[in-house]
């Protein structure tokens, strides 16, 4: 006779209740992306808001001052050079399909020098630099990174909705934090309870550290960039392109690279020695933020193996888009810290006390 498969009664409801929280999590994933943002938002404002308060200044008081000073340095920055970035950037947009025939041209007089000038190696070229085929992958490959977040928010209205619900959110948790930590926490059975609430403020740290940190390098990274370009030559296009490869460059790993290219292309152009100059250019500032400013600003706040970051970019990017590669990394650094202490810690003291026995 075959075996009787006995399930219990609580478990059948555990595995219904845990089906049903799925499809609701699924059914909600607009909201979570927007509460991680929010999250991820609080973690890195919340040294501001706690300086603000150690001077006297009500919490609340405190949240609605730095968010006004943010916007105000973001408004004076963005009419300060905002009008000359757009410019540069539409230019370098018109210009580009220009930009990749040179380099065409220069790729097949090179095959043609080096002895390769048979039909195969000219026609390879002409298919890895068709122009047509390499703008529409660009803007294919460019548009899936975008749709996975902009799904998520329902247009431009709804990306609206959600950066402004995000901000929100932020600022409830900033201006009501310990209150709001002790409801959630206290759900917990003890002695979690008191375990994780030990953990709230080295989690914030890491996760806000992160985000102030890649900030503060992007940040500096566009300004060299761009005083570089404009010093070797490219002036017309300086600003515009320090402004994108300091915006790719809060992405690990991949952004770097990404803000290279723009410049690279627009040096070949120019011809002459503008393009090995760049090259440099670039090759100096990336050991600079790989050997100087990542371990500095970054490195000592995050503490995850690098492996552990990128893959935190890859799957946040192949999920939630440029969103994901952006809020999933602090996210696994603040999930470092529980591993680590709650459960790596414990088991080396129990082990080395077991050892000692």
């Amino acid at each position: 006779m075959p075996e009787k498969i006995n399930i219990r009664l609580g478990t059948l409801f555990s595995i219904v209740a845990l089906a049903l929280a799925i499809v609701l999590c699924w059914q909600l994933r607009s909201l979570i992306v927007v509460l991680m943002i929010s999250v991820v938002i609080a973690a890195t404002l919340a040294p501001a808001i706690a300086t603000a308060h150690k001077l006297g200044i009500p919490r609340w008081l405190s949240v609605i001052a730095v968010y006004l000073g943010l916007i105000a340095v973001f408004s004076g920055i963005g009419l300060l050079i905002g009008p000359t970035v757009v410019t540069q950037i539409e230019r370098l947009i018109r210009k580009l399909p220009t930009y990749l025939e040179v380099l065409k041209s220069l790729l097949e007089d090179l095959i043609i020098r080096v002895g390769m000038s048979d039909p195969d190696g000219t026609s390879i070229i002409s298919q890895l630099l068709d122009i047509q085929g390499l703008t529409s992958w660009a803007i294919s490959s460019s548009q899936q990174l975008v749709v996975r977040s902009y799904s998520l928010t329902k247009g431009i209205i709804g990306s609206v909705f959600s950066l402004f619900l995000a901000l929100l959110l932020s600022g409830y948790m900033l201006s009501g934090s310990d209150k709001l930590l002790e409801d959630i926490i206290n759900l917990f059975p003890a002695p979690w309870n008191k375990r994780l609430f030990s953990q709230v403020d080295p989690v914030s740290q890491r996760m806000g550290g992160y985000i102030q940190g890649r900030i503060l390098v992007s940040a500096i990274l566009g300004v060299v960039i761009s005083i570089g370009l404009n010093f070797l030559g490219l002036a017309d296009f300086a600003l515009g392109l320090g402004v994108i490869a300091g915006f790719t460059n809060l992405i690990p790993f991949f952004g770097p690279v990404l803000g290279s290219v723009p410049a690279l292309l627009v040096a070949i152009a120019q011809g002459g020695w503008t393009a090995l100059w760049v090259f440099l250019l670039f090759l100096l500032i990336q050991n600079l933020e790989t050997y100087v400013l990542d371990p500095l600003l970054v490195g000592n706040s995050v503490k995850v193996h690098p492996l552990y970051q990128l893959l935190a970019v890859l799957g946040g990017a192949q999920v939630l888009g440029i969103i994901g590669a952006l809020i999933v990394p602090p996210w696994i650094a603040g999930g470092a810290v529980l591993l680590e202490q709650l459960y790596v810690r414990p088991k080396l003291i129990a082990e080395q006390q077991l050892s000692d026995h």
